[in-house]
């Protein structure tokens, strides 16, 4: 009889955790980042720990988790012509970095350079993801010109092919980040917050490449990266000195994050919402030099 009372309890509590989407009720999706002061990923932190805002007005939080939902990544390799020799250090390290997910994750793999295509669809056989990568990848020809702006786009709308869950959904594109500019920035974020999707960057950028770009105020001028749709969808970027260590480091800050959900106030189909996340006062006084990232708003949807 305990036995049975305690599993009717546990069920109780599970039922008022897990994210019920009903008819009636939308609920908003928030995928939250923390960092320490040093740039480190912070784990372990509860729903107390959190405020979220929604045009300026706190929401409470209906439903919390931190890791335990699974994933869907997209992998999206810059293969133009100086990408070659950098794409090997990362691909001998796709072992360690693919270790960081978890079961139940699925990896698809796209690459890109004048134009971006799939090389393998969404699969939770990692080690055949790791084959892709270190095989079909690397076998490619590489060359051509270099559109982030368009690539990463094209891989937000790739999550619209695939049905509606409540699986997090993330981009990490590896890249030198100097592309052609080819669209608007803000229609591209737009995109990745209907689909409901983070972006997160490996930088491979050698020095001799800044100087170059940097010391040219015309190729500066028509240059464009992924740097600012990353911080308006809530993800990151790392830039890889060694790349083989910043590859594992990214899938693993895009595995451990939190997943917030709060009811979406009443609000017209089809327009633009902004959001915040931050730490509780609580939380805040208790580490004082956390800073959360989080995308930076929503389209209300129109059904």
């Amino acid at each position: 009889m305990r036995v049975l009372l305690a599993a009717v309890l546990a069920a109780a509590l599970w039922a008022q955790e897990t994210p019920v989407f009903r008819s009636n009720v939308s609920q908003v999706h928030v995928d939250a980042e923390v960092l320490s002061a040093e740039g480190r990923t912070v784990e372990g932190l509860t729903k107390d720990d959190f405020r979220v805002f929604d045009q300026n007005k706190e929401q409470p939080i209906v439903h919390f988790s931190a890791e335990e939902e699974s994933l869907d990544l997209i992998l999206l390799f810059d293969i133009s012509g100086s990408m070659r020799i950098k794409l090997q250090r990362v691909a001998e390290a796709a072992r360690l970095g693919l270790q960081e997910l978890k079961s139940g994750d699925r990896v698809a793999v796209m690459v890109f350079n004048s134009r971006s295509r799939e090389i393998a669809p969404f699969s939770s056989d990692l080690e055949a993801v790791q084959r892709t990568v270190q095989n079909d990848v690397l076998n490619l020809r590489f060359g051509g010109g270099t559109l982030i702006q368009q690539a990463v786009d094209d891989a937000a709308l790739r999550f619209r092919q695939e049905p509606v869950s409540q699986r997090r959904r993330a981009v990490l594109i590896i890249t030198d980040n100097i592309g052609r500019r080819t669209q608007s920035e803000e229609d591209v974020v737009e995109d990745f917050w209907e689909s409901d999707a983070i972006l997160s960057g490996l930088l491979l950028k050698d020095r001799a490449e800044q100087i170059r770009l940097y010391t040219s105020p015309i190729t500066l001028a028509m240059t464009a990266g992924m740097k600012g749709i990353a911080a308006k969808t809530g993800g990151d970027t790392i830039n890889g000195d060694d790349p083989g260590d910043a590859f594992q480091q990214a899938m693993h800050r895009i595995r451990a994050r939190y997943s917030l959900y709060y009811a979406q106030p009443p609000a017209k189909p089809g327009s633009h919402r902004s959001i915040r996340v931050e730490l509780s006062r609580q939380a805040a006084a208790k580490y004082p030099k956390y800073r959360v990232r989080a995308r930076e708003g929503y389209i209300v949807p129109k059904s």
